[in-house]
């Protein structure tokens, strides 16, 4: 279906969903553009939490009374539901975690210390948020392994052909994010995965700014591993995800242990269940797995194609509408293919966190700081930046807000 064919979005049928939009602060009604951070959770997302426990809470996969079967078989069609959602091959390639930090430890403890040593490297982008740098930075000073990383273009975009000669046959695991936190580039990830797997690497991309609003399909894109959180992509906190290719999956060992992911136990050694089992050790989320299936049913209700193409063009709104000012510093790509639902700016001669508290006091909600991009923000010339991010609640009335803000800083600090 093209673009042209989607019809557009019910917004104000879809801000029904959310009453946490309706509240006011100081007389001035809510404006929530922090979703890159977090999405807030539609009714019925509560609803199906509120059930489990109302109704069925129990712990899975350990007893054999009614409320334990039901439970374990809901947590069950959740990782098939994710599976769905993604493209996966199945429930085995679903492991959930409590965020995508921990699906990118997971991988990095699992398959990096065993994996990885001198000689080899690890080629992330400069765009990473810490998730990744950070951990794959340990794990290569764990190892002995070298660290590379893409370098991005003026305009914020990946520079492709450097990546080309980034990634060569020493390079074990390539690293990337699919949209960037902060410059709101949407990267090829796709041709990334191909290089990587030119040279005999892996890949790992970093979802959790890609799976919330656009279709993503793991078995397209080829990543070895892909990771996402639920909290933004109008589900719970304390879950996400990490989708492994089951034959990589079947032959890492855990980096968790405890009870659930064991097979067999004696005083002697252990084995490991099944996948994924064996990577979800002790008492998982099972109110939060319940939850994420209903925010994958709720969002696919609305179509991830309409998702994406509401988000782009608030953010796209945005950009224009900001981009009038002289003084305004708007970074990352202009608004097309390769940029997503997120505008990362500065005002002039006014810190991004004094930009945010004026915000404040219009009830706009704004990010303000690194991001979690500080060598990114090193790169770029600043200390922090001002970031709005747009769902498929926000409209271009919220945005007009956002501009009366920054021009009531401008007078301000004038």
């Amino acid at each position: 279906m093209s673009q042209q064919d989607l019809e557009p979005l019910d917004v104000e049928g879809i801000r029904e969903d959310f009453p946490i939009l309706d509240r006011s602060f100081d007389g001035e009604r809510l404006v929530y553009l922090d979703n890159a951070a977090t999405t807030h959770t539609p009714e019925p997302v509560v609803e199906a939490m509120s059930d489990y426990y109302r109704r069925y809470n129990s712990n899975v996969h350990r007893g054999i009374h009614h409320l334990s079967q039901e439970a374990s078989i809901a947590y069950e069609e959740a990782h098939d539901r994710v599976a769905e959602f993604v493209g996966a091959d199945g429930r085995e390639e679903i492991i959930f975690t409590k965020n995508t930090t921990e699906a990118e430890n997971l991988i990095a403890y699992s398959w990096g210390l065993n994996e990885l040593g001198p000689g080899d490297e690890v080629v992330l982008t400069e765009m990473e948020h810490h998730a990744s740098l950070v951990t794959w930075q340990q794990i290569a000073r764990r190892t002995g392994a070298d660290v590379k990383y893409v370098r991005i273009t003026e305009d914020g975009r990946l520079d492709v052909d450097h990546a080309r000669e980034c990634i060569t046959d020493d390079t074990a695991m390539v690293s990337a994010v699919h949209v960037s936190n902060t410059l709101g580039t949407v990267n090829p990830v796709s041709e990334l995965v191909d290089i990587a797997h030119d040279h005999g690497a892996l890949a790992f991309i970093d979802g959790a700014q890609a799976v919330p609003n656009r279709p993503v399909d793991v078995n397209a894109i080829d990543a070895d591993f892909y990771a996402f959180s639920g909290h933004k992509m109008a589900g719970p906190t304390g879950i996400g995800v990490c989708y492994g290719k089951r034959e990589l999956l079947e032959g890492l060992a855990p980096y968790l242990y405890g009870g659930g992911m064991i097979r067999k136990v004696t005083f002697e050694e252990s084995t490991w269940a099944e996948l994924p089992w064996r990577f979800e050790p002790g008492t998982p989320p099972i109110a939060e797995a319940v939850g994420l299936h209903a925010a994958v049913d709720y969002l696919e209700g609305i179509g991830m194609e309409r998702v994406r193409e509401h988000e782009e063009g608030i953010a796209a709104y945005a950009y224009e509408r900001l981009a009038e000012f002289d003084d305004v510093e708007i970074y990352g790509p202009e608004p097309g293919p390769e940029r997503g639902g997120l505008v990362g700016f500065n005002l002039e001669s006014v810190h991004a966190h004094d930009l945010a508290s004026i915000m404040n006091d219009h009830a706009v909600a704004i990010r303000a700081g690194d991001h979690c991009t500080q060598p990114l923000h090193d790169k770029l010339g600043v200390a922090a930046s001002a970031r709005a991010s747009f769902y498929v609640y926000n409209t271009r009335e919220e945005v007009d807000k956002l501009v009366e803000a920054v021009e009531d800083a401008r007078d301000l600090f004038a």
